[in-house]
């Protein structure tokens, strides 16, 4: 059995002052000393914020650019190490391109990005179709910085662009009945080699419960890195659910339906017993066919490198556990 596709694939957070480098560093380590003393909590908070205060990364200067402003949202910015761009953009999960890491980076040049539209529809008081460009505009774009957790094992960490979800979901105004959201992709053969193929029913399909969909983090990212998305990384949009595995991001979406039932997964379908419809990040529930309490770290592939643990819900359970209060989550996974 093959293993899902639609996992991934950076600036740092933007700031109005820009401090050299030589005297961040001399701030955050003066600071990190201070904080084991008796303003350990106070001097750590203030700790924080100037790590939010580092000079801004210089952009890969391989696409158009896209900036976005720092997200106030709670947990949006995590200060883990960013994984490179050649790696975010060359190590990726996309079936209609290939099924190797590889495929995407390789093939995804054939996509055709522009004109597009996104239709909405289904249990809304107003669906319609929206350009790209009209999404683009529809709400501030923020730069998130998120850990991207593959069911497969590994982990990233990426600098995304784009706005809450729940900034569209508004504007469409569903209806008291809709209780998920389908994202529907893109399936062109003649754009995307590989649809078709027995690997999966095609389109791909994700959703997501409407509480889910409403909640803060939940992404509609059109860029990374402080540029738009690259074709193999989900472009022109793409879906980012962080305290989710990678492959419930779905990408290069085309449609947005909502619905009362909950819709059939493009995996649930090809492997119910494997990929349920939430696809939270658990640490105590395993693959049937492997552990998911540690992962692989890209960019740290050394001899020596350790895995990492796995965090509950990719450690966003502070911004998300509420969801599932209640839930049997070795029946919901």
């Amino acid at each position: 059995m093959l293993i899902p596709s639609r996992d991934s694939g950076f600036n740092h957070p933007h700031s109005s002052e820009i401090t050299p480098r030589s005297v961040y560093e001399d701030r955050r380590h003066m600071l990190k000393r201070m904080a084991g003393g008796a303003a350990g909590a106070v001097l750590a908070s203030w700790a924080g914020r100037e790590a939010l205060a580092q000079p801004q990364a210089a952009r890969p200067g391989k696409l158009a650019a896209l900036a976005g402003a720092r997200s106030a949202v709670a947990g949006a910015v995590t200060m883990e190490k960013l994984t490179d761009y050649k790696d975010a953009s060359s190590y990726n999960n996309f079936y209609e391109f290939g099924t190797d890491k590889a495929d995407p980076a390789r093939n995804a040049h054939t996509l055709k990005t522009s004109p597009w539209t996104v239709e909405v529809e289904g249990l809304v008081k107003k669906p319609g179709k929206y350009g790209i460009e009209d999404l683009l505009k529809l709400s501030a774009q923020e730069e998130r910085i998120y850990r991207l957790r593959c069911v497969e094992g590994w982990s990233m960490v990426i600098p995304w662009v784009g706005y809450s979800l729940a900034e569209l979901i508004r504007r469409v105004e569903p209806q008291g009945s809709a209780k998920y959201v389908e994202f529907v992709t893109l399936a062109d053969k003649a754009t995307m080699p590989y649809v078709g193929s027995r690997v999966l029913d095609w389109p791909y399909v994700e959703g997501l419960r409407m509480d889910e969909a409403m909640h803060p983090l939940t992404l509609l990212a059109f860029g990374m890195y402080g540029e738009v998305l690259p074709n193999q990384n989900g472009a022109p949009v793409r879906l980012v659910v962080p305290w989710k595995y990678g492959f419930k991001s779905a990408k290069s979406i085309v449609k947005i339906r909502f619905v009362e039932k909950e819709p059939g997964t493009a995996w649930n379908k090809a492997a119910r017993q494997e990929y349920g419809f939430y696809s939270n990040v658990n640490p105590s529930v395993d693959h049937p066919r492997w552990s998911q309490a540690t992962e692989r770290r890209i960019g740290e592939d050394g001899l020596f490198a350790k895995k990492r643990k796995t965090l509950m819900f990719n450690g966003y359970e502070a911004q998300v556990g509420q969801l599932y209060a209640g839930m049997d989550l070795q029946k919901f996974y």
